[in-house]
């Protein structure tokens, strides 16, 4: 199934420069916000879109919640078992609970597509975090997930996540350096070895409209996502517009 819609009336907001990230968070999330509200009405039955964070991405985990049952325990009957429940040793780790959070659909309770919004501060400050991102857009790739990735900051200047996938992978791709945004299908396994991933790439230009991308929902499904529009909307509700 593919959808397409119109753009609501009112005059177009172009992409604008993030070169200066200062007001992105903002946006990056009404963004996500605005893709969902496009996503949710054009999915065919069986599939439910919602905002999940990184801990759905990496544990097994069905509509957002962990695969996890819950029971009522009764409290310590004595002081000794009370005392064996203390940690061993309890210290302040060097990292943080990783805030990002990403749009995902599932098909009865599988993970089957995710659009990430690349974020300067939790994805590209820092080469660590470069690579840990890298390895988790790569991830969902390698686990038969179909990816859209739409990264509107320039800086770094010479970084590509989209040119990093593809080298991980080993496709054959054009050159596409920030603002882009690049969507993957992931299809069948081939007889020879490897699997055959399809891609769109779409070049942004700061100035102009974002043009629209295709979601794959799987070899024969997808969602045209207008980027136009739900840019749109984001930046009117951040007062950028």
């Amino acid at each position: 199934m593919v959808e397409l819609a119109g753009k609501s009336g009112g005059n177009l907001v172009p992409l604008h420069d993030w070169t200066d990230d200062r007001g992105w968070d903002n946006v990056h999330l009404l963004w996500l916000s605005q893709l969902l509200d496009w996503v949710q009405p054009r999915l065919p039955g069986g599939f439910r879109a919602y905002i999940g964070s990184v801990p759905a991405l990496t544990i097994d985990t069905t509509n957002g919640r962990p695969d996890l049952s819950v029971r009522q325990w009764a409290p310590p009957s004595n002081a000794a078992q009370t005392k064996a429940m203390a940690p061993d040793r309890e210290a302040v780790a060097t990292f943080a609970l990783d805030p990002q959070r990403a749009l995902h659909i599932d098909f009865h309770g599988q993970l089957i597509a995710a659009t990430e919004l690349v974020s300067p501060r939790n994805n590209k400050d820092r080469p660590s975090a470069r690579d840990r991102y890298l390895g988790r857009y790569v991830g969902y790739l390698r686990q038969g997930v179909h990816l859209l990735l739409i990264d509107v900051l320039p800086r770094p200047s010479g970084f590509s996540f989209a040119e990093s996938i593809a080298a991980d992978l080993g496709l054959a791709s054009e050159p596409a350096p920030p603002p882009c945004a690049v969507s993957y299908r992931v299809g069948e396994s081939l007889p020879e070895g490897g699997t055959l991933v399809a891609t769109w790439t779409r070049h942004l230009q700061v100035g102009q409209p974002l043009p629209i991308i295709p979601l794959p929902l799987d070899t024969k499904q997808a969602i045209e996502i207008d980027l136009e529009e739900t840019y749109q909307q984001a930046a009117r509700r951040a007062y950028l517009a």
